[in-house]
C-alpha cells in the first residue's frame, strides 16, 4: 500500500520499474535532493553539476529524480534535466586545473585527479581578500597571475595553449556569457 499523493507515485513507480535508489525509498531519496539543492554547490560547482558529478544522477538515481523532482520539488526541475542531459554551467572553485576542452564523465574522474577547465572567459565576484590565482604554460611556467588582496570581481581569460588554472582564495569561477 502506498500513500496518497506525489510520494506514495514515486515510490509505486520504483517498485513497478525495479528502480534501486542509494538509501531507502525512492521518495525519500527524491526529498533529500529536493533539500540539498538549495545549498548545494558551496564548493564551487552549479546545481546540475553538483548532481552529475557527485554521482547522485547515477542509474536508478537519476530515473527517481527525474521523475520526482517535478513533483516534489518543481523548481529544480531545469538543474535536474540539464544533470542527466550532461549540457550545463560548470563552475570553479580553489584548486588547480588542467586547461582542456574534454569534460571526462563522473565514472572516467578518479579520486586526487586534476580536474579540467575549459578555455574561456571567467569571472569570480564577491568578497574576496588575498584571492591569488595563475595560468601556468604546459611546462608550468607562469604566463600570467595576480594577488588581489581586496576585490569584488575579477575577470580572466584562459587560452587553449594554457596548461594549468590555480586558483587560491577566490570566490566561485563563472563563465562570462
Amino acid at each position: 500500500m502506498y500513500p496518497v499523493g506525489p510520494e506514495g507515485e514515486i515510490d509505486e513507480l520504483a517498485d513497478q520499474k525495479g528502480w534501486l535508489v542509494s538509501s531507502g525509498s525512492a521518495s525519500g531519496f527524491v526529498q533529500d535532493i529536493c533539500d540539498s539543492l538549495p545549498v548545494s554547490g558551496v564548493g564551487g560547482s552549479s546545481r546540475p553539476q553538483w548532481l552529475a558529478e557527485s554521482g547522485q544522477m547515477d542509474g536508478d538515481n537519476g530515473k527517481a529524480l527525474l521523475v520526482g523532482v517535478p513533483k516534489l520539488c518543481p523548481k529544480w526541475t531545469k538543474a535536474v534535466k540539464a544533470a542527466a542531459s550532461g549540457r550545463y554551467e560548470r563552475w570553479f572553485g580553489d584548486g588547480t586545473y588542467v586547461v582542456s576542452s574534454e569534460m571526462p564523465s563522473a565514472e572516467e574522474l578518479s579520486e586526487g585527479e586534476v580536474l579540467p577547465i575549459p578555455p574561456g572567459t571567467y569571472r569570480s565576484q564577491g568578497r574576496m581578500e588575498d584571492c591569488y590565482w595563475e595560468r601556468t604554460s604546459k611546462g608550468g611556467e607562469i604566463l600570467d597571475n595576480q594577488l588581489a588582496t581586496s576585490a569584488q570581481s575579477i575577470t580572466v581569460t584562459i587560452a587553449s595553449s594554457d596548461g594549468q588554472f590555480t586558483s587560491e582564495r577566490c570566490a566561485v569561477w563563472k563563465p562570462v556569457r
